[in-house]
């Protein structure tokens, strides 16, 4: 899969007339490896811990990139910071964010994409996407 994410990254900037860097190869490297919902800043630490030359902007403007070329996807949990997650095709999931410690959980549940779209159909709506995020305290922090 992450070959698979480097080719459609840079076919797209290939594609859009941008040029393939060292720099942005590894902002993708360090993105791929990673399982969480990377702000820009995080991002960033785990870059400069690899090398210390790449700049805030560079990966900021590359992390948008990733968005647009369809590999990752922004996401916003109510406390002011973008963060990015993987996309993959076919995939969704949900959210669970304490709004203590800010962790974020990912979970799948058949049943409620099932009424999700019992919903849909009962009003003759077409859902085209949608996203869960459910907010309270987490088990750690409840303790």
């Amino acid at each position: 899969m992450k070959r698979a994410k480097k080719k459609q990254f840079h076919d797209f900037i290939a594609a859009r007339g941008l040029k393939s860097t060292r720099q942005r190869d590894m902002v993708l490297d360090c993105f791929l490896s990673s399982d969480s919902h990377l702000s820009t800043e995080e991002l960033y630490m785990k870059v400069r811990a690899k090398n210390s030359s790449i700049g805030y902007a560079t990966v900021y403007r590359t992390l948008k990139l990733f968005a647009e070329s369809g590999i990752a996807r922004e996401i916003h949990f109510g406390d002011g910071q973008t963060r990015y997650e993987h996309v993959a095709e076919g995939e969704h999931h949900d959210h669970l964010v304490c709004t203590r410690c800010g962790s974020v959980q990912e979970f799948e549940n058949e049943a409620i994409e099932k009424l999700q779209q019992e919903v849909a159909d009962q009003f003759g709506f077409l859902v085209e996407t949608h996203k869960m995020e459910l907010y309270g305290i987490c088990s750690k922090c409840r303790k």
